[in-house]
């Protein structure tokens, strides 16, 4: 592969050693890599810490070893139509907050760039130790890779009247200021830091980025498949209701505390066992808490002064819905109920009958579920990361992955890029999604291109940044191209949505979004998923 930075080592090589604040680890050299695993950024988030913001970790004397993936956070397992597409291990042990590193040239001096990853999930499963997160690619290609494990579902997200919101976020910033600190350490430069993530990781790269905390922490940022956004406080209120009714306990963190946890897991995993971006449902998520998150973070980077001087590389993949609805079934069954599923997605998306309509004229051939996947995904992903690009023209880049999997009825759905970002297509891991073998010369396009903007914010190769014209870099299959404005027509259909909505008065606002409005359209989306319910595993992924 050519890109940016090739390095070769030969012959014996000394364990590697890397001071940090709270102590010197001890990694190996893995194909001329040098990797540290389970680094703690973080005290073990139970006890005293349960629920509560990050402390540091109790500092260390001597070297500890650093050899293999730290603990992960506690969450529930994928079902079995998700784990066969989905790896996610899970490593045992309290000591859940840690981090990864993988550098070409560990000790100070080298300052290369760094990238920190942050999984996805939706906020309630993944790790850093999933195998197509292998940093060792981009450490290969002349960048130190960081990853890390953060709090998930209730642990991290749950909305408690007696602890601080947004915990996981708070481990997530934690992280961040450890790298800002430390990379240096390790042959990193602590100034061009690019933080990346996909999906609940790409919404967690958009609240840090508007975060008062995080500034100056961050000189690129890649969001993929996954907006900047916060979700309704009531809407996260009401799954730690549903899990305290279930769990015969008060909503608070102290009693939430006292619950065993694997019975926690369980009742988690049972409230939210509907919940899915095409359908909604009961879900965690970040919520505005007037301190790290003081007001919608999509807002704040397109009217704030918010991550001011940012390179963005942002995008999506042509056919996300695929992956939410298709493994448990419920790509037929949406397709089936026609005009009621196109009416739940109306209640979904808060929109008036223009736009389905609009879809529809746009794309007469469409499938019912084609048209409700696409709507669903432009109104909550595809949409915001357009603005945000509009907001900050010259240096955004967007992209759309393209290319299908081999698997029947996925086509380009959510996650299946990250084997082609992080040129690890050949595991198995990634090809259980891909279907086989991702082809080489996409993964090579695309990662390359990745190097590149952590290096120096240019993906390059023809890689035209944002104007008028809306570029969009295509990934699919043959070699990449330029797209100008694939989905403009959808979009001018949400901002004439949005200018409808706004031209209204104040009174007939209220009156639309008054609480029967509102209780009418919840119970509305709810006959969907009522029809829907008993076909499986809906969760984002």
């Amino acid at each position: 592969m050519t890109t940016a930075r090739t390095v070769r080592r030969t012959g014996a090589q000394t364990d590697p050693v890397a001071r940090t604040p709270y102590g010197a680890v001890r990694g190996s050299y893995e194909n001329g890599i040098a990797v540290f695993r389970g680094i703690p950024y973080a005290a073990p988030p139970f006890g005293p810490h349960r629920f509560r913001p990050p402390v540091p970790p109790e500092p260390w004397t001597g070297v500890r070893e650093a050899l293999a993936f730290g603990p992960t956070a506690p969450k529930p397992p994928y079902s079995e139509a998700f784990a066969k597409l989905l790896s996610d291990p899970a490593v045992p042990g309290d000591d859940c907050l840690n981090l990864n590193v993988w550098t070409p040239e560990p000790g100070p001096g080298a300052r290369l760039p760094v990238m920190v990853w942050l999984h996805g999930g939706a906020l309630t499963r993944g790790s850093a130790a999933v195998p197509v997160y292998d940093g060792s690619t981009f450490a290969r290609d002349g960048v130190v890779f960081v990853s890390l494990n953060y709090r998930l579902g209730v642990e991290g997200y749950g909305l408690f009247p007696d602890t601080p919101a947004n915990p996981g976020l708070r481990d997530q910033l934690a992280a961040l200021r450890w790298v800002h600190r430390s990379i240096a350490a390790f042959g990193g430069d602590p100034d061009r830091i690019t933080l990346a993530g996909q999906s609940a990781g790409a919404i967690s790269v958009g609240a840090l980025l508007a975060a008062p905390q995080a500034q100056g922490l961050v000189r690129r940022a890649v969001l993929q498949s996954g907006p900047p956004e916060a979700f309704d406080r009531d809407k996260v209120r009401r799954m730690v209701r549903r899990m305290a009714a279930r769990l015969k306990v008060p909503a608070t963190a102290e009693s939430f505390a006292a619950v065993d946890r694997d019975l926690l897991l369980r009742t988690q995993a049972d409230v939210g066992w509907l919940s899915s971006p095409v359908l909604g449902g009961p879900s965690f998520g970040l919520v505005v808490d007037g301190d790290l998150v003081p007001r919608d973070p999509l807002e704040a980077l397109i009217d704030g002064d918010a991550a001011k001087g940012v390179d963005l590389l942002m995008g999506w993949t042509r056919d996300e819905y695929r992956l939410w609805l298709v493994p448990g079934g419920l790509h037929e069954r949406v397709d089936r109920l026609g005009p009621v599923a196109l009416a739940g997605a109306m209640a979904r998306c808060h929109c008036g009958h223009e736009v389905p309509r609009g879809y529809r004229a746009l794309h007469p051939e469409a499938s019912t579920v084609e048209t409700v996947g696409q709507l669903v995904t432009d109104h909550l992903l595809r949409y915001p990361l357009h603005r945000l690009a509009d907001a900050r023209p010259g240096s955004s880049y967007l992209y759309e992955f393209a290319w299908p999997s081999a698997l029947p009825g996925l086509g380009s759905c959510h996650a299946l890029e990250l084997g082609f970002v992080f040129d690890t297509g050949g595991i198995a891991e990634s090809a259980e999604l891909a279907g086989g073998e991702a082809p080489l010369e996409l993964a090579e396009a695309m990662h390359s291109a990745w190097v590149r903007f952590a290096v120096d914010g240019d993906p390059g190769r023809g890689w035209q940044p944002w104007d008028d014209s809306h570029p969009v870099r295509v990934f699919g299959e043959g070699a990449p191209y330029t797209a100008h404005g694939p989905r403009d027509r959808e979009f001018a259909l949400w901002a004439a949505d949005s200018d409808r909505r706004e031209d209204q008065d104040e009174a007939a606002t209220e009156r639309a979004w008054s609480r029967e409005a509102r209780t009418a359209r919840a119970m509305e989306l709810r006959s969907v998923v009522r029809r829907l319910r008993g076909t499986g595993d809906v969760r984002r992924a």
